[in-house]
């Protein structure tokens, strides 16, 4: 079962922009460095369409790394991930001058992330999310916590919580049932 604060739907409702780590929550955290030092990185196709809805419903979406990788930019083109912050160490400046471009308030901006240097983030944005294995540090600074697996559909049920809390996500699906 997932785990959502008592005013996570509120939360959710607010937000307008939803930023996700890659390591351990895009992929499961694993690294896997070929020969040539080349970061090869597993995507969940389920997680994707979760962020296509969300992206359809009006929500912006971005990428918040403190890793640089080809795959990342790769995969963010391929799922119209318009934000692609990556080798970032500083994410609260980074997520503070972002917030400043967009003209976007912190409360209506999601985060996901899985490890201490997330917090500063989580602990700014008005919807922090974070999965299972994140560090109990992590997930306490959570209002929602998903029950699958990160890279393995933790993104999904985020976007499918944002869009059920915003109340988008029945007609996002009666679509596939005509």
């Amino acid at each position: 079962m997932n785990a959502a604060a008592a005013d996570a739907t509120e939360r959710a409702r607010r937000v307008r922009l939803m930023l996700f780590d890659v390591d351990g929550v895009l992929t499961d955290g694993r690294l896997w460095i070929g020969p040539q030092g080349e970061a090869l990185k597993a995507f969940d196709s389920h997680d994707g369409h979760g962020l296509k809805m969300l992206a359809g419903a009006g929500v912006r979406l971005g990428v918040l790394s403190g890793r640089d990788s080809a795959a990342v930019t790769r995969r963010a083109a391929e799922l119209g991930i318009e934000i692609v912050l990556q080798g970032v160490l500083d994410k609260r400046a980074a997520l503070e001058s972002l917030l400043g471009r967009l003209a976007i308030e912190a409360h209506a901006t999601g985060y996901m992330g899985d490890e201490l240097i997330d917090l500063p983030v989580l602990r700014r944005c008005g919807f922090a999310c974070a999965p299972q294995r994140a560090p109990e540090l992590v997930r306490r600074h959570a209002h929602f916590v998903p029950q699958s697996a990160a890279g393995a559909g933790a993104v999904r049920e985020v976007c499918e919580f944002v869009l059920r809390a915003q109340g988008r996500l029945d007609g996002l699906l009666e679509e596939y049932l005509r």
